[in-house]
């Protein structure tokens, strides 16, 4: 099927790549179709697009990336409400916020968009954690884990590119507030 989105333009989506949210996403109850775009660049950045609103779109990215020692604890509940049995099943998103000054860039780690890949169902769950942040300010770490991946391969390859994060890497990219993605 066709989807038209005022980011990507028309993209051609398969059924089974769509995702169902049964409750859709926070401030966004209405819409409940989506699917991930994503866009190639080297932010690691990926895109949960509306089928229903070509204006919707929310940045997102796998917290694994910029904070390997994220939780999400899920009750019981969640799990079944998403037919999952376990975490391992599910991917794990954060809702990004990216601001004009793309250093000022914020994840929600407490209130994460989990998939269940399989049944192509998800949600966005609030995790009863006080700890955890809605703008956890993550830019340096993301930027050091793009360094960090981009050394390794240079190692392996004789090969030492500059990679920087800048502003213009995040090309139309609106701010909007976004929930931050989840890890098993």
């Amino acid at each position: 099927m066709k989807v038209k989105t005022t980011r990507f333009g028309e993209l051609e989506v398969q059924p089974t790549d769509v995702i169902t949210f049964s409750e859709g996403l926070l401030g966004f109850e209405n819409i409940k179709k989506y699917f991930v775009v994503d866009p190639g660049d080297s932010t690691l950045i990926l895109w949960l697009q509306s089928t229903e609103d070509e204006k919707v779109a929310f940045p997102i990215i796998e917290p694994k990336i910029f904070k390997p020692d994220y939780i999400a604890k899920l009750l019981p509940a969640d799990l079944n409400g998403l037919e999952l049995e376990s975490l391992q099943a599910a991917k794990l998103y954060c809702v990004l916020t990216i601001p004009a000054n793309v250093t000022e860039m914020s994840a929600n780690l407490k209130a994460p968009v989990v998939v269940n890949s399989a049944k192509k169902v998800g949600k966005q769950i609030v995790l009863q954690d006080s700890k955890l942040s809605v703008k956890h300010e993550m830019y340096r770490e993301l930027k050091t884990y793009i360094v960090n991946y981009s050394s390794d391969d240079a190692r392996r390859t004789s090969f030492e590119p500059s990679i920087t994060l800048e502003a213009g890497d995040l090309r139309n990219t609106t701010g909007t507030s976004t929930t931050r993605t989840l890890e098993a």
